[in-house]
């Protein structure tokens, strides 16, 4: 059970808390009762009292034992016995019900109005008939002393239906072009229709002919209230024979007096969401009035505000329980609302424990959790001198510190500063003076980095402060105060460096932009004195004057950024003049590579003269090696060419190729020297 309270009035509210699944067994229930403290403590005043999905309208029956709700899905209606304080039927239906009545003291008679035009009868045994009206229907409500059923919705008409005879008869025409509801006065039968163009029309069931018409939507208009539409007609409600209250889809309530057309009073939700019920409470003067968000009660005397009630889900109807203090809520989940106000009045009969319960609850009100404890930390208890006192009943370990009596904390604390009073009354005037000082007049202080950017925002901004031409002037947000802009202010790598060559060519352009607005705010102050709002050419000067200076604007911005121009031209041909002579007086001194063990040094001319060749086109290359031998072109038999390459041969393929010729060339001198010997031989022993 969850209490709040709101203007000393307390609101219990017993539906809140978990709710166990249909399809556990009851051991399974049973031990999770025991396990979980929230579904042990919880409170259910009624068995099963929710929908499957949705709850839409929810009523009690006359005399008080049944309590009534339909809801989806699939559409159904549930009966439920208070004597029982559980479920007594449950029927489906065809279609959503968009409302219910109840023509019996019980359940046993009971007319439904669908959302599909149908109305639909249902007996104490279950369906008994069912019949369709013309347009699709809104509300409807019962005259008792004829049997009439009226029912009004998407049309100009009020058709009447006749239980006694079990006929339509001739329906009302009124000047509507729909009627949203319907209300019968139970003391003289009056018959009260509220309209979509916000007007509510009164007729007499005894002639069918109209006695009165309330503009409403022009009533409800105050000078507090804020409305963006027409008001329409969403609830009506009448009480005793002379008052009526009128709800408005702008959340407005008005009550009215019967015997005249101005609003006793107009009572506005603040929420502009449509008023879905309203109803009387005769024992302390109260309104209950209820939008989608909240359940207002206020005094229809006076207007002020009683107490109200906020679900966690929006309300779509809301029943008030005949003669006590509990109120029923229809929500869009499937739980339906059940609260106990103890100021409207008794618990009914049927659940009277809970006057006792509530009042138990009154005499012994729970403190809230450590109010009687102060938490301190252990630095804390350092300074009090308390830390031997750790361990000891005195202090609770909790979290990061400890939990103390708040009896002992505050004379332990007068102890040991018996001077805190002193301190205290010193930092309340030390807060004065300091606000005082806030009202004096303040220096400028510029940041540290971009200073005369700085510097130039602020003028700008007194300019526009001091300009009276503010209203035509868009405002625009000062980058200074701006956190988005607050590192360019304070990291030194944002400084804007004024010698760079960007800088010195957007200069120009933009101080004459800077210089453009500034012409441009004291030519509008100028036309603002003259007041002269149609536009006229100023005398002594032709109409071409404004594109003459605009011109003459951008050829002085034009040659002031040639100017910047030369000048970066000059000092860019001063430093290579300089880079040249420190060049000349340097001293170039030899620079020794080594050379990696089994290479060969080869001269730089060599590389030189390669890399000259690899930077030439294909067809150079081609010429060049043709010359050197290293390249023949030949034509072919087929017209084509034939390329025949000799590759190059390196410094060690050279040398092994001039050692296997002079090897070839000793072994010929050789052979030749053997051949001369051998003849010789031959030819002496010839001569022998």
């Amino acid at each position: 059970m969850q209490v709040s309270s709101l203007n000393e009035v307390k609101i219990y509210s017993l539906s809140c808390g978990k709710s166990l699944p249909e399809w556990l067994s009851d051991r399974k229930k049973r031990a999770l009762q025991k396990k979980d403290v929230d579904v042990r403590r919880r409170i259910e005043l009624i068995q099963d009292f929710e929908m499957p999905t949705v709850c839409t309208t929810i009523k009690v029956s006359k005399d008080g034992q049944y309590i009534l709700a339909t809801g989806t899905y699939k559409p159904r209606v549930r009966c439920y016995d208070t004597y029982q304080l559980s479920l007594k039927f449950e029927r489906c239906l065809d279609s959503e019900v968009v409302t219910f009545e109840t023509l019996s003291d019980d359940y046993s008679k009971i007319v439904f109005l669908h959302n599909d035009r149908y109305i639909e009868f249902h007996s104490q045994s279950g369906f008994y008939y069912k019949t369709r009206i013309p347009k699709f229907g809104r509300d409807f409500s019962y005259h008792y002393p004829s049997c009439d059923l009226y029912f009004v919705g998407a049309s100009s008409e009020v058709y009447r239906l006749n239980l006694e005879q079990g006929r339509y008869l001739n329906p009302l025409q009124t000047d509507a072009a729909e009627n949203n509801v319907c209300d019968i006065n139970s003391v003289h039968g009056l018959f009260a229709t509220g309209t979509i163009e916000g007007r509510v029309e009164c007729w007499d069931p005894r002639t069918r002919g109209r006695v009165g018409l309330l503009d409403c939507a022009l009533s409800s208009v105050t000078a507090d209230s804020e409305i963006n539409s027409l008001p329409t007609i969403s609830a009506l409600k009448f009480n005793g024979a002379l008052t009526m209250a009128v709800g408005t889809s702008t959340g407005q309530v008005l009550l009215y007096d019967l015997r005249s057309d101005k609003p006793l009073l107009v009572k506005d939700h603040q929420y502009g969401l449509p008023i879905k019920s309203i109803h009387f409470q005769d024992s302390l003067d109260l309104i209950l009035s209820a939008d989608s968000r909240i359940v207002k009660m206020w005094n229809k005397n006076s207007g002020k505000i009683f107490t109200s009630l906020e679900p966690e889900h929006d309300i779509n109807d809301v029943c008030l329980y005949p003669n006590s203090g509990m109120l029923l809520t229809a929500n869009e989940t499937p739980k339906m609302g059940i609260y106990y106000i103890p100021v409207l009045g008794p618990a009914p009969r049927w659940c009277s424990f809970l006057d006792n319960l509530t009042e138990e609850l009154e005499e012994n009100p729970e403190s809230t959790v450590y109010d009687d404890y102060k938490f301190v930390t252990k630095k804390d208890l350092e300074n009090l001198g308390l830390t031997h006192l750790i361990g000891s009943p005195f202090l609770r370990a909790y979290m990061h510190g400890f939990f103390m009596d708040i009896r002992l904390y505050h004379k332990v604390k007068l102890m040991v500063n018996p001077f805190a009073y002193e301190e205290y009354r010193k930092d309340k005037i030390r807060q004065k003076i300091e606000e005082t000082r806030a009202q004096r007049v303040q220096l400028k202080k510029l940041p540290k980095v971009n200073k005369e950017l700085a510097l130039k925002l602020i003028e700008e901004e007194e300019e526009k402060q001091k300009s009276t031409w503010k209203k035509k002037v868009k405002s625009l947000p000062n980058i200074l105060s701006d956190d988005r802009f607050k590192v360019m202010f304070e990291n030194p790598d944002f400084q804007v460096d004024e010698e760079s060559e960007e800088f010195r060519l957007l200069n120009p352009l933009v101080s004459k932009i800077s210089e453009k607005r500034k012409k441009k705010l004291r030519l509008l102050e100028q036309q603002e004195l003259r007041e002269k709002e149609e536009e006229e050419e100023p005398e002594g000067k032709p109409s071409d004057a404004e594109s003459s200076e605009s011109s003459d604007d951008e050829k002085d911005w034009v040659e002031e950024v040639r100017k910047q121009r030369r000048l970066l031209q000059q000092e860019e041909k001063v430093k290579r003049q300089e880079r040249l002579k420190e060049d000349q007086q340097t001293v170039l001194k030899p620079q020794f590579y080594e050379i990696k063990a089994g290479e060969e040094f080869r001269s730089f001319k060599d590389s030189a003269t390669k890399q000259k060749l690899m930077n030439k086109t294909l067809e150079d290359r081609l010429k060049l090696e043709a010359k050197n031998g290293t390249l023949s072109v030949s034509d072919t038999t087929v017209g084509s060419k034939q390329l025949t390459f000799t590759l190059k041969k390196s410094e060690q393929q050279k040398k092994q190729q001039e050692a296997e010729k002079l090897h070839r060339q000793e072994r010929k001198t050789l052979r030749r020297s053997a051949g001369h010997l051998k003849s010789r031989s031959r030819r002496g022993r010839l001569f022998h």
